[in-house]
């Protein structure tokens, strides 16, 4: 997997030339080697791009996200079929119990709370008392949506009382942009493993073509809300922002009592909640931990 964050921000066309994406703008022409690109970023709606260079960015599994015309993520380029049985595992898919996906949804929604409570202890903001007592109170499926709870206690926590998630405010849109860059690399990593994104095991909006990478990611927001926090966005969010909000792919965390980058720790926990639902076992989830930054 490629380590390089590429965006693309200015009017150009992208092609593919020998192995390299070829970035062909008036004023110069570069080329980046596809082999060490992780994420393509297309945030300008001027970038023309050829379909050679797209087929060969799905063969290497390259995240590639486009903006809309206020630059924040608003699609994915996905492969239709991301491995040689994927018929079998949609299959498969659709078939999972009801039981196993509660059972699995619950112990997201569990990390995702506890996951929570010590990203404020680490920034050394709040009572994180509160939230293993509300850990401890959730039940099969949230049937009680102490996740709800708790997202609004932390968002306060963090941003202030007078916070709003669904206001337009800078925040929020450094947020959103985090997390569009999480939910393509789980997007990435359902494909990849023969599933759908569309049919989740929490998240079932009509609506919402990525249902299942956003039961995945939930864990992992609080990544993100750490970055925003530190930059202390307060009137616009910009380039040198996003640039900032990008280095979570360098993030170091702990799963299976190794250190590795996001990317590859995504990878673990995602092949782990894989295989508690084909296996209906939960005592194969893998959930990460705090490491280096």
């Amino acid at each position: 997997m490629g380590f390089r964050i590429v965006t693309i921000d200015k009017h150009c066309k992208l092609e593919f030339r020998m192995n390299y994406v070829v970035v062909r703008s008036q004023e110069e022409i570069k080329k980046v080697l596809l082999d060490e690109i992780s994420i393509l970023i297309v945030e300008n709606t001027a970038v023309s791009i050829t379909a050679v260079l797209l087929q060969e960015l799905i063969n290497k599994n390259i995240d590639v996200i486009f903006c809309d015309n206020q630059r924040n993520p608003n699609s994915v380029l996905l492969p239709l079929y991301g491995r040689h049985n994927t018929s079998l595992m949609i299959r498969k898919q659709v078939n999972w119990s009801s039981e196993i996906k509660q059972q699995v949804w619950t112990e997201i929604v569990k990390e995702k709370v506890k996951k929570q409570g010590e990203m404020l202890k680490l920034q050394s903001i709040g009572d994180d008392n509160y939230f293993s007592e509300k850990y401890n109170l959730i039940s099969l499926n949230d049937e009680s949506n102490i996740e709800a709870q708790t997202a609004k206690k932390y968002f306060h926590l963090m941003f202030g009382k007078d916070f709003v998630r669904a206001a337009d405010t800078p925040i929020n849109s450094a947020l959103n942009y985090g997390y569009g860059i999480l939910l393509s690399a789980f997007n990435r990593e359902v494909v990849k493993n023969g599933y759908i994104t569309q049919i989740g095991i929490g998240h079932s909006n009509v609506n919402n073509q990525f249902n299942f990478g956003c039961d995945l990611m939930e864990p992992f927001r609080p990544l993100v809300d750490k970055i925003v926090k530190e930059i202390g966005i307060k009137d616009s969010f910009g380039t040198e922002e996003k640039h900032k909000i990008l280095s979570i792919v360098y993030d170091q965390l702990k799963i299976d009592n190794k250190t590795y980058y996001l990317f590859d720790v995504i990878e673990k926990y995602s092949i782990g909640v894989f295989n508690a639902i084909e296996n209906e076992d939960i005592s194969l989830l893998k959930f990460y931990e705090y490491g280096e930054n």
